[in-house]
């Protein structure tokens, strides 16, 4: 099979198309032939070097998001069997034509729903789905949603819409029509988000940072209680701060909640795909971080 290698941490030139024997699926797994793999920030973070507690093996594959098709079950699989379509999560192998995970974290794909748009969910469903139930999200309260207009921010905001909350969404003036078509109010980020929030008459009473930076400090300057503000990407601040780290963890039982919205057409995330000989282009929209979408490689049928 071909896969997403890096043989060095560094840029995103470091990646490069190898060719790898192909996985063989032990008790309990079963082999995915890969449609389409998401890239996140954490895998930025691992081609990079800059996760030393995450050990690579070079050459070192990457990806954390895919979805596909079922080509063979393991011994003892019975939840799934060869051609089911499905997605879900799984470590630093995402990016490649055939895999292997564990069966019973599979999540099954509906069919009106496009394979890259099913690996774009991936993350961002569970990291927002779970941010919002440790923080207690519920009808009446105001969120604050920093980066209103990344993956995680956008599915949050759905989900809070959806929950009966009103939404305050950061984002630059290019996304604000987005954060309105999603029920959010929008605001530009920094220097000025204080009075911006202010000037929408709204007073926060949860924040979810999806951005870092000043985010949990503004939060809490607007009036927002230390124990209601969650961070998905700065810790150091959440200390400082007696904010909250928001990481639920991995879920495919709140993943295919939120697929089975997607697939009604609830929840949309809008994704930028790059076939998979470009994955050095994925890597640098996604690290650039001013991709327009989920960014996806996507693999030929």
């Amino acid at each position: 099979m071909r896969a997403a290698v890096f043989d060095r941490f560094g840029p995103p030139e470091v990646l490069h198309v190898a060719e790898l024997p192909d996985p063989v699926p032990g008790p309990g797994e079963v082999l995915v032939r890969v449609r389409a793999a998401g890239v996140q920030p954490f895998d930025v973070a691992v081609r990079r070097g800059a996760m030393p507690w995450v050990r690579a093996e070079f050459p070192q594959q990457i990806g954390q998001e895919y979805a596909g098709v079922v080509e063979r079950a393991g011994p003892g699989v019975e939840n799934v069997r060869a051609g089911d379509p499905v997605l879900g999560s799984t470590m630093l192998n995402a990016v490649a034509e055939l895999l292997t995970v564990p069966a019973a974290n599979v999540v099954a794909k509906p069919d009106s729903l496009p394979f890259a748009e099913a690996a774009g969910l991936v993350a961002a469903a569970q990291t927002a789905s779970g941010a919002l139930l440790e923080l207690d999200v519920t009808a009446g309260d105001v969120l604050l949603v920093h980066a209103g207009a990344g993956s995680v921010g956008t599915i949050a905001t759905q989900l809070a819409v959806r929950a009966g909350a009103t939404v305050i969404g950061t984002a630059s003036p290019g996304n604000h029509d987005r954060l309105r078509a999603m029920g959010a109010t929008p605001v530009p980020y920094g220097i000025d988000l204080l009075e911006a929030v202010r000037a929408t008459g709204l007073k926060p009473t949860v924040a979810l940072d999806a951005g870092g930076g000043e985010a949990i400090a503004q939060s809490i300057a607007l009036g927002v209680p230390p124990e209601r503000v969650g961070t998905i990407v700065d810790d150091k601040a959440a200390a400082e701060h007696g904010a909250r780290v928001v990481r639920a963890g991995r879920s495919p039982e709140r993943l295919a909640e939120v697929v089975a919205l997607a697939a009604a057409g609830g929840i949309t995330l809008p994704v930028l795909p790059f076939v998979f000989e470009e994955v050095v282009a994925a890597h640098a929209a996604v690290e650039s971080r001013h991709a327009r979408g989920k960014v996806v490689v996507t693999f030929g049928s």
